[in-house]
């Protein structure tokens, strides 16, 4: 459940303080942008939310900032960057369930046509770790990384089947400390808090109903209108590793319908589950020994804003997440270039505070669910322009011109994002404009990105005619500009589409190498040679579409992102 951390002691700061400490501070720097219900917070507004002192606040804000963790719009507005979800990621793949899991989970919903679901225990909550939704009017909102209250959706009633007396104590505590959910922002929050000795006497029957009965069942706990159905999915020690669900509405179904329809096939697909897991795990390839630890050489150059000791910490947290079942301490030390010493007070501090865990006998460290409350839920929502907007407005900033995303679209182009330069003459074209393909810069490193084949298919079907004097209408020259395109990997285009208007663009790529998208910049012809443009603009140009490319990779690692 996301919390506001209080500062212990009085900030003590590098060096000099306790090396662990900022690494504490910085994740509750985290969890208040996560937990807080904007998109946006400024440096005050986390002072209040986290207790920490308005200048530790600020270096935390620029050693996250510098890591890509979080940006800075308007000079002081603090936002969650995309990279941020590297951390869980992490977690993720440390787990090993989503890998395992997921594709039986994607043939459950396809067989069932309903959302299919897997969630873990987290706390006294239940968290998401895989979604597989059906595109409907209704439909499932639910995010990977939300948690739920364990009393208020179908896996909690599982999970607590097992909870050990001090975990059904630390819910009791949760639940009077909390009766509406409100620390849930996932959820409605209840209308009215419910007495809690009712609120516990219906929970424990459910659960005993859901012991009994080997699955679970939610009538609308979470809201009106959603229905769910669960069952245990345990690992080879017999343990409840996780909960399969099958999520629907009820205006297709009833509690008891959905369970007619659903519970056959989620035992079939839990038991398949269970055998994926009882399986040998593939041989872990031997994690190559990291490079330095580079946080020293920043150290130096940033000086007293930057926080060494977050950083480092954070990058052993992401370590752990490099192969299913963590790392031992002296993987995770040769894992981010760090002493043993250091890495050893990271996976403590880790430890203490829930995102970490010993694994097996104890020589192991694992990552734990609680890593995804860091902003997972909330930055795995972006949508592709989303992601490519705020490196366009920083590519502007540098070029002092317009610059835009397009994907292609039939025969032509069609812009899913745009950032305008202010100028007295500027290009006047919006998120959604479409172009002929053949006559644009961003059309032919697209055409560019296609099998051969494909491209010159394209341009013999296209209706190709000269939109100004200087367009290519040519078949043979198209054909070489794409393939030029192809071997430079930029494209310039001189007035072609309209006079006076001339681009340069540059492809970008998904996380398999495959062109997706262009972004390019545009200008007017006036404003120097085609030299000129190329020298003043496109190692900028470049440089905003590989970082559009690292956050994509990042968010496509565990997310569908849709690409207009």
């Amino acid at each position: 459940m996301p919390h506001a951390a209080t500062a212990s002691k009085a900030d003590a700061a590098e060096p000099g303080g306790d090396p662990v400490g900022p690494l504490e501070r910085g994740l509750a720097v985290l969890r208040a942008l996560a937990a807080h219900p904007g998109p946006r917070m400024r440096p005050g507004d986390l002072v209040r939310a986290t207790g920490l002192a308005r200048s530790t606040v600020d270096r935390i804000v620029t050693t996250l900032t510098h890591l890509g963790y979080l940006r800075i719009e308007d000079d002081r507005d603090v936002l969650l960057a995309p990279r941020l979800m590297e951390l869980g990621n992490a977690y993720l793949t440390c787990s090993g369930l989503p890998d395992a899991l997921e594709p039986l989970a994607v043939a459950l919903a396809d067989e069932l046509d309903e959302s299919v679901s897997l969630a873990v225990p987290d706390g006294a909550g239940v968290r998401f770790i895989s979604q597989s939704t059906r595109r409907r009017t209704m439909a499932l909102a639910f995010r990977i990384g939300d948690l739920l209250p364990a009393e208020r959706c179908a896996p909690g009633a599982l999970f607590a089947a097992g909870w050990s007396p001090e975990q059904r104590a630390a819910w009791r505590t949760r639940l009077r400390e909390d009766p509406r959910d409100a620390g849930f922002p996932a959820v409605p929050p209840r209308p009215a808090p419910p007495a809690p000795d009712e609120a516990e006497s219906a929970f424990r029957q459910r659960v005993a109903d859901a012991r009994d009965a080997g699955w679970a069942v939610d009538d609308q706990l979470i809201e009106p209108g959603l229905v769910a159905v669960a069952v245990p999915v345990h690992a080879p020690d017999g343990s409840t590793v996780c909960a399969l669900s099958v999520v629907s509405h009820t205006s297709r179904h009833s509690a008891r319908s959905l369970a007619e329809h659903a519970l056959p096939r989620l035992r079939e697909y839990a038991a398949r589950m269970e055998a994926a897991l009882a399986s040998p795990a593939p041989t872990a390839t031997p994690h190559a020994p990291g490079g330095p630890d580079t946080s020293r050489a920043t150290k130096a150059e940033l000086g007293p804003e930057f926080l060494q000791s977050l950083t480092r910490g954070l990058a052993v947290l992401t370590a752990l997440g490099s192969t299913p079942g963590g790392l031992t301490l002296s993987g995770a030390a040769e894992a981010t270039g760090l002493a043993r010493a250091t890495a050893r007070r990271a996976l403590l501090s880790l430890q203490q505070l829930g995102y970490a865990a010993p694994a097996g006998e104890g020589r192991r460290f694992t990552l734990l669910p609680k890593v995804l409350e860091l902003g997972y839920a909330r930055l795995s929502q972006l949508t592709f322009a989303e992601i490519a907007q705020p490196h366009l407005a920083r590519l502007v900033e540098q070029v002092h011109d317009s610059a835009s995303v397009a994907v292609l679209a039939d025969d032509d182009i069609m812009y899913v994002a745009r950032v305008h330069t202010v100028r007295i003459m500027s290009v006047n074209i919006t998120v959604g404009t479409r172009f002929p393909a053949y006559a644009t810069s961003m059309g032919r490193v697209l055409l560019a990105g296609l099998p051969e084949q494909e491209a010159a298919e394209r341009l013999v079907r296209a209706s190709v005619r000269p939109l100004t004097p200087f367009t290519r209408v040519d078949a043979a020259d198209l054909a070489e500009a794409v393939a030029q395109a192809r071997r430079n990997g930029h494209a310039l285009v001189d007035q072609e589409l309209e006079e006076g208007l001339r681009s340069i663009a540059v492809p970008m790529h998904d996380r398999t190498g495959r062109v997706v998208a262009a972004v390019n910049v545009s200008t007017h012809a006036s404003r120097g040679t085609l030299d000129d443009v190329r020298r003043a603009v496109l190692p900028a140009l470049t440089a905003a579409a590989a970082a559009i490319e690292q956050d994509l990779a990042v968010v496509t690692e565990r997310v569908r992102l849709a690409i207009p």
